[in-house]
């Protein structure tokens, strides 16, 4: 495992997602992702999980200064009367006393992106979060956050799997001195079964999914989450420091971006994306 460094901020380069999951799934599969290595995990309020990992966590006998804990405010939340119970109650619920990232989950122009920036900004100057970002913005957005926050901002968590070219906010992000944290790496299952990157995999000893993982960490800056509620793809997920991909197979994955390739893109959430 190696971490990404931006703005003092040490990341793990691979975390563990848990986006759609159940409580129950949260609680079996947390202490196998704990006990393969992963130390990152990624949450949100949105998720209704945070209780779940806290106490999958505790249960677990996780030391706290040995994990990286994200999660991120939604939403309903980004007003000022809210933010920063938003968080305790997030705090409380995940049993700390302050998580390692905190993110604002996506734009929301019904607040002032400045009044959001300042309550992620108020919420660090009290300790709750060591270190704090942003999700789903494009470039220009981000370009606009960047400005505005006192704090430095560490990453820009994005959709980033093979089928969409991000190219465009992971220049600007590295200009900016930020990470870049890549969600929904496996395309909704799309890359699990796309020929090109079995036959790269194949090369390797290593399946699809391995092979997209370490296509993103190999990349500068960027932080990968998997997800997985199968006990068996764990280890496997999380096996991916072994090799490297050369760079005509960097290539290669990288030209199976297409126009149509973005997933994820909620209406009346998704802003002016940069493609």
């Amino acid at each position: 495992m190696h971490n990404v460094i931006a703005h003092g901020a040490s990341i793990p380069a691979l975390g563990f997602g848990v986006f759609r999951m159940s409580g129950a799934e949260v609680e079996q599969i947390v202490p196998l992702a704990l006990e393969t290595g992963f130390r990152h995990f990624d949450t949100a309020q949105i998720y209704e999980n945070e209780a779940d990992l806290g106490r999958a966590l505790e249960k677990a006998g996780a030391k706290r200064d040995d994990l990286f804990i994200t999660t991120k405010i939604w939403i309903d939340n980004y007003p000022a009367e809210k933010f920063a119970a938003s968080v305790d109650e997030s705090l409380d619920k995940l049993r700390m006393d302050h998580v390692d990232l905190l993110l604002l989950h996506w734009p929301n122009d019904k607040v002032p992106l400045a009044d959001q920036i300042a309550s992620l900004n108020a919420v660090k100057a009290a300790g709750k979060a060591r270190h704090i970002g942003v999700s789903n913005l494009p470039t220009k957005l981000m370009a606009e956050a960047i400005a505005l926050s006192e704090a430095p901002l560490v990453t820009n968590q994005v959709e980033y799997q093979p089928y969409l070219d991000q190219t465009a906010v992971l220049e600007a992000a590295r200009a900016a001195g930020l990470s870049l944290t890549a969600y929904y790496a496996m395309a909704d299952g799309k890359v699990v079964t796309d020929p090109a990157i079995q036959a790269i995999g194949a090369r390797y000893g290593k399946s699809a999914a391995q092979v997209v993982l370490r296509w993103l960490v190999q990349q500068e800056g960027v932080i990968a989450l998997s997800k997985t509620a199968n006990p068996k793809r764990i280890s496997e997920n999380f096996a991916i420091f072994d090799f490297t991909l050369s760079d005509e197979d960097m290539a290669a994955i990288h030209a199976l971006a297409r126009p149509d390739g973005r997933i994820v893109s909620p209406p009346g959430l998704a802003p002016v994306w940069d493609r």
